[in-house]
Parts: structure tokens; sequence; C-alpha cells
């Protein structure tokens, strides 16, 4: 979905990148063509800003989004998802991220999820990265715990894992 998204916006590389910001952080735009989370308006100089274009390169991408039914469909239906893992520090919780072989296969968050329960680790938030929005997807998994060496051990042991990282 991911690359048909872009296709839409192949000449432009500037409203890739608004899109590619608006879907990274669940951004949706409203029936005005206003950049929106929630009921909360974000100003278009600050979208600019954040990823160097003109404001103007926003506008024309949300009057694109709002002319094509499909991508009025999906943008208008977007939300962001809040995340632990920022938070982890200050809450005193463990991240562990999992980058992995192939991010399709079948079976990965139950295998990682299930290694955790059979060892009493409660998971307090996970967040699977999609294969089609980002280049190299993550399992991200907050625990309220540290996670024990056997643990690891056997979390690498997983024959998808290809890297592991604990915050």
């Amino acid at each position: 979905m991911f690359d048909e998204i872009m296709e839409k916006f192949e000449g432009s590389p500037s409203q890739q990148a608004v899109i590619r910001l608006l879907l990274e952080r669940g951004f949706s735009v409203n029936d005005d063509g206003r950049v929106v989370s929630g009921g909360i308006e974000i100003p278009n100089t600050g979208i600019a800003r954040e990823i160097d274009v003109d404001r103007r390169v926003v506008d024309s991408t949300t009057d694109v989004i709002l002319e094509d039914p499909e991508l009025r469909r999906i943008f208008q239906n977007i939300s962001q998802v809040p995340s632990l893992m920022d938070l982890a520090p200050v809450l005193d919780l463990t991240v562990l991220s999992v980058e992995v072989a192939d991010a399709e296969q079948k079976g990965i968050v139950a295998a990682v999820t299930g290694v955790l329960a059979d060892n009493d680790v409660s998971i307090r938030q996970t967040i699977s990265e999609d294969p089609e929005f980002t280049d190299e997807p993550r399992l991200h998994l907050v625990t309220d715990q540290e996670l024990p060496g056997d643990v690891i051990t056997d979390l690498r042991a997983l024959p998808f894992v290809r890297t592991l990282e604990i915050q």
C-alpha cells in the first residue's frame, strides 16, 4: 500500500516527504485540507519546517489527497497510537526491539511474545512496524521488568531474529 501511495506523488519528492511524515506521525487530513491529529490542527508551516519544504507543498499535497477518493479515505481515517517507548526511561520500563530477516514471515509476534510469556515477562505494549511503511520494520515490546539473560538467549535463538536491542 505504501508504494502505491508514493507512486501517486512520484513526480514530487517534496510531496512524498509530506506523505511520509503524515504516515509516520499518524496525522490525518480533514475536509478543509488541514493536517490534524485528532481534532488538533497542525500548522502547515510547522510541517514544512520539519521536513524542510515550502508551506505550499503541504497545501498542494493535502489538495491531492482530498481530490483522490482512495487517498482521502486513507488520510481521513488514519490515527496516531500513543507509544510507551519514549517514556520507558522515565517510567523505568524496558524496550526490546527485534529486527528480523523477513518481516512478512508469519508467526513473528507469536514466537517473540511466547518466549516472553514462557519466562513470566509481562508485556505492557507491542508495536509492530508495517513492512509496507518502513524499509527495516521492527517489532518493539515494552515490558515493566529487565529481561533476564536466558530470555535474551532464547530470543536470539529464534531463526528469524537478525538483531535485538534492549533499552
